[in-house]
Order: C-alpha cells, then structure tokens, then sequence
C-alpha cells in the first residue's frame, strides 16, 4: 500500500476513535495488522498525530478554554476549580506512564490484548449502563469534587492497556461516580489535552534522535495530523449530540463485535 494512503487511514482510524470509548491505540495496532506492517515502524507517527486530534478539542471548546484563562488570572474560584479537576485527573496517568513506560510499550505490539480489552470493555460499558440511573453531581467540571476528578484519574489509567480506551475508561468512570452524561464527555475530551501532550512528549524524548536525523518523514505526518483533526472535529460534534439521546449502548456492542471478530482472525491466521 502507498506510503500516503496509509497516512491517510491511519488519520481518518485516529480521528474516528480517539474520542469515542472504542479506544483509538487499539484500532491503531488492529490497523497495522490488517495492513500488514509493522506497528513499531509507525509507532511514532501514531503518537504525533494524536495531536491532531487534541487540537480539534482546543478549536471546538476554544470559548472554554478562553474563559478558563482569563479567570485564573481574574482569581475566578470556578476557573480555579476547572483547573485543578484537570490536573487532578492528569495526574495519576502522568505518574504511572513515567514509571512504567517500558511495560506499557511492551504490550502495544499484543494485537490479541487489543481485541480481548475490546471485548471485556464492552461487557463493562453494558454493565455501567444498566447500574448508573442519574447523576448525582451537578453538571459542569468545575461543580466536580475533587476525589471524583482524582478517581477519574486513576480509572483513566486503565487505558494504559491497549484496547481499553482512555475516553471509554475517563467517561465510564465519571458515570460511574456520579457525573452526568455530557459532562462526563466534555470533561473526558479536556483530559485528553494534557494527557496527550504529554504522551506525545515522552515519545519525542524517546525517539529525540529519529526526530532529528531525518528519519521521520514529517510530510506523512503532516498529512495523518490534518486528517486526524479534520475527522475528529466531526466526530466530538455527533458524539456529544448522541449520547445525551442513546447512550453508550450501540458503542459496547461494536466493541464487543469488532473485538470477536479481530481475536477470531487472528487466532485462526
């Protein structure tokens, strides 16, 4: 396959799933499988072209973001409290991905981890959904106590095995203790920025040298990054509609179905 198709896919594959809980790493590895190449060959472009996706939620949420800033310098207490619910929540990710980044690594070339986490995710989302009847929070981050952000944070590193979803793990946890729906969601896209900036710092230190000398080939990274944003933009508009009508329902089936048929093939090939 041409070189610029796969950027292209592996875009369109980043900016459909980063922020639907069906878990974008996951699709990424089943992707390099499907195609037939090697994930650690793409390893670093996958990372980078998360930003892409980030930067969507920086575009559509900009007003937030906006507001937020100007209130920390205002000394506004709401702003205050988004801002330590985010940090809260990035947190224990930050902690644990430092510690034990050569562990997680190490499962991200396990296609048959991916489609096992798919399956089990979905049982879960299920699960979830037939416990949690209401909120018990009100709506807004900000109106977010702060064990709950910090036990978001610590459910969202669930998603350090491939397969998991860190949007499925961020938002199921949040109904889980309580938050309503659409916050639960918004607030899920927020943690994404930090905690993919990150991710994507980390991986920069790490390949510092192919960083530099060339071996990466930015022009596909530059056309992943632009695709990734532009179908990610699209995606968190339909998601954030969906979901305060149908739930999260048809997504734990597609997990369920997608995650049998991956583990299927690839016991069978």
């Amino acid at each position: 396959m041409p070189l610029l198709l796969t950027a292209i896919l592996l875009g369109i594959v980043e900016g459909l799933t980063e922020f639907l809980p069906v878990s974008s790493t996951g699709h990424l590895i089943l992707a390099s499988e499907l195609l037939g190449y090697k994930a650690e060959t793409w390893a670093t472009f996958n990372v980078v072209i998360q930003l892409g996706a980030i930067l969507a939620v920086i575009v559509l949420y900009w007003r937030t973001f906006w507001a937020v800033a100007t209130g920390l310098f205002q000394r506004e207490p709401t702003s205050w409290r988004f801002l330590s619910n985010l940090l809260l929540a990035f947190l224990p990710a930050a902690v644990i991905g430092f510690l034990l980044h050569k562990q997680v690594e190490a499962l991200l070339g396990n296609a048959i981890v991916v489609a096992v986490a798919l399956i089990l995710g979905g049982i879960a989302i299920l699960v979830i959904e037939a416990a949690v009847k209401r909120a018990t929070i009100e709506p807004g981050v900000a109106a977010m106590p702060a064990s709950r952000a910090l036990g978001i944070g610590v459910i969202q590193c669930l998603a350090m095995i491939p397969g998991v979803s860190r949007s499925g793990a961020t938002i199921m946890g949040a109904l889980a203790l309580g938050v309503e729906r659409r916050t639960a969601a918004e607030f899920s896209f927020f943690l994404a920025v930090p905690t993919m900036l990150g991710a994507t710092t980390l991986e920069a230190l790490k390949n510092r040298e192919a960083l530099t000398s060339g071996a990466v080939d930015w022009g596909l990274v530059g056309v992943g990054f632009v695709v990734a944003f532009l179908v990610a933009i699209v995606v968190i508009r339909w998601f954030v509609g969906l979901i305060s009508k149908r739930g999260f329902a048809p997504f734990a089936w597609y997990r369920i179905i997608a995650g049998s048929a991956a583990l299927v093939w690839l016991l069978a090939r």
